[in-house]
C-alpha cells in the first residue's frame, strides 16, 4: 500500500501548492509513489482522509480554520507547514497590530458576515507541526527533499544558514557592500538560493529569520544607509511579521531615533 498524503490549503494565496504543481512531470513521478488523497487545486477532494503526511499551506484566520487544523492532525501521522503563511501567519498577520474590528467595520457594510479572527497565527500556535519549510513561497526542492526524507522514516534538517552564506557560495557580489542595498540576508535564513542578490536586487526576507539573526545591528546598519525608522521598521514587519525576532525588530525600529 503506497504512503497517502494530503496537501491542505488555509488562509493564503496558493503559491506554496504551486511548488507542488509547477514540478510539471515529476509530480506525475511523485504520483506514483504515493496516493494523493486529497489536493483540491491537483484534482482529489477528500480533506477528512487519515494520512501519512499532510502538507499545509496558509494560516489560521477564522473560526472554521480553528476546528479544521485540529481534524487535520488527528488524521495525519506527520504535518508540514509550508510557507510564510503556515509557519508565520504571513502578510495577513499585519492585522494583529491594529483593531482588526474597526479594519472590518470601516471596509464591509455588513461586518456581521465576516467570520474572520482578531489576529492571524501561524498553523503550530494550534497544533504540533513535525516539519516547518520557510519561504515565499517555497520552492519545488524544498518539497521534495522534505517528501523523500519522510516517505525514508527520517526528519529533514532545517536550513538555518542565512542568505550571506549562500551568496558566497554563489560567488554573488554583496548587494548592501557595492550597491548600498537596504540588503535583509544577513538576518534571513536561505532556502531560495540567494535568488534576489545574485539578480542584483536586495533580498526582503521572505524565508524568514536565520539561526541567530542579529537583528539590532541590521537595523542600525539599515540606519546608516538612509532609511528612516518607519522603512526599517517595514523590513521587518512584511512576510515574516510573525516570526517572534521579525516582529520584535520591527516594532523596536522607532527607538533608532533616540540613538
Amino acid at each position: 500500500m503506497k504512503p497517502r498524503v494530503a496537501v491542505h490549503k488555509f488562509s493564503s494565496c496558493d503559491g506554496c501548492q504551486l511548488a507542488f504543481l509547477n514540478l510539471g512531470e515529476t509530480l506525475l513521478k511523485v504520483a506514483g509513489l504515493v496516493d494523493l488523497v486529497h489536493f483540491a487545486e491537483a484534482g482529489p477532494v477528500a480533506p477528512e482522509e487519515n494520512v501519512d503526511i499532510a502538507f499545509v499551506e496558509g494560516s489560521v484566520s477564522t473560526p472554521h480554520d480553528l476546528d479544521r487544523i485540529q481534524r487535520i492532525r488527528a488524521n495525519s501521522r506527520h504535518l508540514v507547514t509550508i510557507g510564510a503563511c503556515a509557519t508565520a501567519g504571513g502578510v495577513q498577520a499585519l492585522r494583529g497590530l491594529a483593531d482588526a474590528k474597526e479594519w472590518v467595520t470601516g471596509i464591509y457594510a455588513s461586518p456581521e458576515h465576516i467570520a474572520s479572527l482578531d489576529a492571524s497565527t501561524p498553523i503550530a500556535q494550534h497544533v504540533k507541526v513535525d516539519l516547518e519549510l520557510w519561504g515565499c513561497p517555497v520552492n519545488g526542492r524544498q518539497v521534495l527533499g522534505a517528501l523523500r526524507a519522510l516517505l525514508s522514516g527520517l526528519m529533514p534538517a532545517g536550513e538555518e544558514d542565512k542568505v550571506c552564506m549562500e551568496c558566497k557560495r554563489r560567488l554573488a557580489v554583496c548587494v548592501m557592500v557595492a550597491q548600498g542595498a537596504p540588503c535583509m540576508g544577513p538576518v534571513t535564513r536561505t532556502g531560495c538560493g540567494a535568488l534576489c542578490p545574485a539578480y542584483g536586487r536586495d533580498c526582503y526576507g521572505c524565508y524568514g529569520p536565520a539561526e541567530n539573526a542579529n537583528t539590532v545591528a541590521v537595523s542600525r546598519r539599515l540606519k546608516g544607509l538612509g532609511l528612516m525608522p518607519r522603512e526599517i521598521s517595514l523590513r521587518f514587519l512584511s512576510i515574516n511579521n510573525g516570526a517572534p525576532a521579525f516582529r520584535e525588530a520591527g516594532l523596536a525600529a522607532n527607538e533608532l531615533d533616540d540613538e
